[in-house]
């Protein structure tokens, strides 16, 4: 009888045991599933929720490291992502201009939220044509507002963790005031008359209104605009003229219409060298500093004040 109890007691201790690792293991993963699932368009704008959405998301960029926003086409994989998401942030004002029926799809079922849609108007550039430019990122006071939208959005989303994304936000406003105050403080250094940047497409508008530099690209805003023969005789006439002596690839461009205008400055006498590679549409392999908005914009400003100045 003795021996029936003790036996009695182990099974019941060893079920117990079993219920409460059992147990524990559930809640770990719950705990670890209960992050928001967060889907952005662009590296940037990831960026910009996993700073402000901290330990309470998981955050997907649909475009990594290279990928053009002004042609990407989002594949059966990235529908799946996007149905997933309990919110969806992008960038707006065309950016992603193959992806919008889709962006307008999602609106009907979830939070689907342009980072972009508090900018003042007055505070947009817009083209010849009438578009507005979608660069807002190149900026930094810009995407500052950026920043405010995402924070609003997640905690209008998500209640609980309002303080958390307020703090956050806090936090990361402060260093990108700091980083807005150290390029203009750096841009400063380059001669007023070498401070103009040539790149491949002109996504540099809002940079060079912000920190007073000239620029010039051979594309218009979006890559999907072929440039031509004229185009390219311009800029060239442009770096000949102006005697420039950097031109700059991107890291989300082909380097051909770059390499195009060297050989066509070659070609009248005028050397012109590729003061290096900026990202301007997406940013640099996750991991590295230029993987992050903020690591990106330091590399920029590095390369050009080290080829112009």
């Amino acid at each position: 009888m003795l021996r029936r109890l003790r036996l009695g007691l182990a099974l019941l201790a060893l079920g117990i045991a079993v219920v409460t690792a059992g147990c524990a293991t559930g809640q770990a993963g719950t705990a670890a599933g209960d992050r928001i699932p967060v889907v952005a368009t662009t590296g940037m704008v990831a960026d910009l929720a996993r700073n402000i959405g901290g330990d309470r998301v998981a955050v997907t960029a649909l475009m990594g490291p290279g990928v053009d926003p002004h042609l990407f086409k989002a594949s059966e994989g990235d529908i799946a992502r996007l149905q997933q998401a309990r919110i969806i942030f992008y960038n707006g004002l065309h950016l992603e201009g193959r992806m919008g029926d889709i962006l307008v799809k999602m609106a009907r079922e979830k939070p689907t939220v342009a980072v972009a849609e508090r900018i003042p108007e007055e505070r947009l550039l817009i083209t010849e044509d009438g578009v507005e430019d979608p660069h807002i990122w190149f900026d930094v006071s810009l995407w500052m507002e950026a920043a405010a939208v995402v924070r609003d959005s997640l905690v209008q989303l998500d209640p609980e963790g309002a303080s958390t994304y307020r703090q956050n936000a806090e936090a990361y406003l402060a260093e990108l005031k700091g980083l807005d105050e150290w390029a203009r403080a750096e841009l400063a250094t380059i001669p007023v008359g070498r401070r103009v940047l040539v790149t491949a497409h002109d996504a540099f508008g809002y940079f060079g209104r912000a920190y007073d530099i000239e620029v010039a690209g051979l594309q218009g805003i979006s890559t999907a605009t072929e440039y031509g023969l004229a185009d390219l005789q311009q800029m060239i006439d442009l770096l000949v003229e102006r005697e420039i002596k950097a031109v700059f690839i991107e890291s989300s461009v082909p380097r051909s219409s770059i390499e195009a205008l060297v050989e066509g400055a070659a070609a009248r006498g005028h050397q012109v060298s590729i003061g290096g590679e900026l990202f301007s549409d997406a940013m640099g392999p996750e991991g590295t500093p230029e993987g992050t908005y903020v690591g990106m914009i330091r590399h920029n400003v590095r390369a050009i004040v080290e080829a112009l100045r």
